[in-house]
């Protein structure tokens, strides 16, 4: 009687006692990557890694140029409150000097010392935010800067001499807030009109 089929047996090394190798690779060995594909693998992450290191880089740029813009925005609007601010005050400081003008009785003297200080205590403090009045008497017109109102037909005073201010005019950080109104010297059609001006 035939002896019935056994599973075949696996065969071990004596030496090691671990199975013995055959030749053919056992199941989910994964054979070795040729070294052309090992060198275009390593190519690819290298090129994928210097895309990251590239966009990582724009992407501080971007930002820190957000930040940058949005501290300026920040600084330009805050100096726009304030120039708001000097515009409301402006008006006051004409106030002031219209009292000062008005009241030259020698009985308003000590009245005319408290305006004199509140009015400088109002001029210092806008002034530390940085207004500046407009210097226009006895310089030569600009129409950057002064707005004439009224014109004066004079040969001892160079053409567009500035005779006279009715309104001081402000700047603020560079920028004018209010011209100076001013009264201007023109020489008539037979003066010298084309004399050169002198600032």
């Amino acid at each position: 009687m035939p002896e019935p089929k056994r599973e075949e047996e696996r065969i071990f090394s004596y030496d090691t006692g671990e199975p013995a190798s055959s030749s053919a690779p056992a199941p989910g060995d994964i054979p070795p990557a040729p070294a052309e594909d090992l060198a275009a693998e390593n190519a690819r992450l290298r090129a994928e890694k210097q895309d990251l290191l590239q966009t990582l880089v724009r992407r501080q740029a971007d930002f820190e140029n957000y930040r940058k813009r949005i501290e300026r925005d920040r600084h330009e609007e805050g100096r726009r409150g304030v120039e708001r601010l000097m515009l409301d005050l402006i008006p006051v400081l004409d106030g002031f000097d219209r009292a000062l003008k008005a009241h030259d009785d020698p009985a308003y003297e000590e009245y005319r010392k408290g305006m004199m200080l509140i009015r400088k205590q109002l001029w210092d403090a806008l002034a530390r935010h940085g207004l500046e009045r407009i210097d226009a008497a006895g310089k030569i017109f600009d129409p950057h800067f002064h707005q004439a109102i009224e014109r004066a037909e004079s040969t001892e005073y160079p053409d567009g001499y500035i005779l006279d201010v009715f309104q001081d005019g402000y700047m603020f950080h560079g920028r004018v807030l209010r011209p100076a109104i001013v009264r201007v010297v023109v020489h008539s059609s037979e003066g010298t009109n084309s004399a050169p001006l002198e600032n």
